[in-house]
């Protein structure tokens, strides 16, 4: 709990109900996700930039620590809090798309999803699409640079940030870059702070660059009876010269649990292919890709388009909330690994899963390498120990195929244990001096990226 005194400054800031400190609602707050947990002593929930700097400003004079928090989709326990405050930034809605520049405005508390509404009624476009994209907010979005299925052609959420909005641990408000598509003066602090997870500073509103809609989109069905044949077409594909749009592999136990009213009995691995572009490119590019894939051993590639190939996209976002329908408990890891390892990376998790146990389901964004291993296990069956030897297992590999420890969830809470070991003592030494200079005082969502403490 938080002093009654600080209470009601914070209280007189942002008003008496967007002070939360009863214990059932911070209960809402002391987790996101994962299986991560925590316990704030009090929720603020500013409805302005200028209230955010000010709860900032009067937590920093008190010395409690602040963890920012969007809407708490996180699989990494970034959002989790360790001690002190939750700033929640749910209220900051502002949204407006500027057409003539290509640029949209967008406050933190913005859901993706209203995100890409506003911008497709201008004819416009933004790519990246977590699959939490209906809840998830923007201000998430920078912290992790989520990516979602767009990101091998399209980028992610790095790749169209224009300018920022933040406060510093002090209460200091900046703007960093602008709305210019192009700027090259001085260090890029937009770029820095994207990803660095709340623990830089607390982002309020974001520009964000929008492109061209499409013109027609496509999708590409191809099923196979064994996984490493899909993991195979994969390459295939991309070094056919198709660029597609998302290309998004699920094996069998993901399609178990997502696609069961499709299949009662699945198969070993599936391809979802999406093509976009002129309605020529896409026709020709479905073609090949369903070529490719029969070629790569798929017994079934269908292209489909308008309604039947969206229920294709749907069918990928039913994926992480339906594994829990054949086992209670699951952990979603987020690893990424260089394109031509992902056969090998497949084939590990295979392995790794009958050496400790416990079932790991494999899918993701095969594109671009960054895929989600999710361990499902019922804890009346399976120990912890079998448990953390699965997590460990999947990250060591990662890095034996030369990949990363996060692709788009980020390190959070949970992954802070293998971080040194992902970019080394050296790298780690410059992030903490970088850490100093913007929260010289380590106010800013302590315990994530680093173990707590260190």
């Amino acid at each position: 709990m938080i002093s009654s005194s600080i209470a009601q400054v914070f209280a007189k800031i942002v008003g008496t109900k967007w002070v939360l400190t009863d214990p059932a609602e911070l209960t809402c707050y002391a987790r996101d996700a994962s299986v991560a947990s925590g316990r704030p002593a009090a929720v603020v929930v500013p409805g302005s930039s200028a209230e955010v700097s000010a709860v900032l400003k009067a937590a920093a004079e008190a010395s409690i620590p602040v963890t920012p928090r969007g809407a708490g989709t996180g699989l990494a326990g970034g959002a989790v809090p360790m001690e002190g405050i939750v700033l929640a930034l749910t209220r900051l809605r502002g949204l407006s798309v500027h057409k003539r520049d290509l640029v949209a405005s967008v406050g933190a508390g913005v859901a993706t999803q209203d995100l890409h509404a506003a911008a497709e009624n201008e004819g416009l476009f933004y790519p990246p699409d977590p699959s939490s994209a209906s809840v998830c907010t923007i201000g998430g979005n920078v912290a992790t640079n989520a990516g979602g299925p767009h990101g091998f052609k399209y980028g992610v959420t790095r790749d169209y940030l224009l300018g920022l909005e933040v406060v510093l641990s002090d209460g200091t408000l900046i703007q960093t870059g602008g709305r210019t598509l192009k700027n090259a003066a001085g260090y890029s602090l937009t770029q820095l702070l994207c990803g660095s997870e709340g623990t830089l500073g607390v982002v309020t509103n974001a520009l964000l660059r929008l492109i061209p809609l499409p013109e027609e989109r496509a999708g590409v069905l191809s099923v196979f009876d064994d996984l490493g044949a899909a993991a195979q077409a994969v390459l295939e594909i991309i070094n056919g010269g198709i660029c597609p749009s998302a290309l998004e592999i699920m094996d069998r136990t993901t399609l178990s649990c997502a696609a069961r009213d499709i299949w009662p009995a699945p198969p070993a691995a599936a391809l979802l292919v999406e093509i976009d572009g002129p309605l020529e490119v896409v026709l020709r590019r479905a073609w090949e890709t369903e070529t490719v894939c029969r070629g790569c051993g798929a017994r079934k590639a269908n292209t489909a388009s308008g309604g039947e190939a969206s229920d294709f996209a749907g069918l990928r976002r039913a994926v992480s909330g339906s594994l829990t329908r054949l086992f209670p408990l699951k952990i979603g890891e987020d690893v990424a690994v260089p394109l031509g390892m992902l056969p090998s990376f497949i084939d590990m998790m295979g392995s790794l899963s009958a050496d400790t146990g416990v079932k790991i389901a494999v899918f993701g964004h095969a594109a671009d390498g960054n895929l989600h291993p999710n361990i499902l296990f019922d804890p009346r069956d399976i120990d912890a120990v079998q448990v953390e030897a699965a997590i460990e297992g999947i990250f060591q590999a990662a890095f034996k195929c030369g990949g990363a420890l996060s692709g788009e969830h980020g390190v959070g809470m949970l992954k802070s244990p293998f971080f040194e070991q992902a970019v080394g003592p050296e790298t780690i030494a410059l992030m903490r001096g970088i850490k100093k200079v913007f929260d010289p005082h380590g106010q800013l969502n302590p315990g994530k990226i680093w173990p707590h403490g260190e």
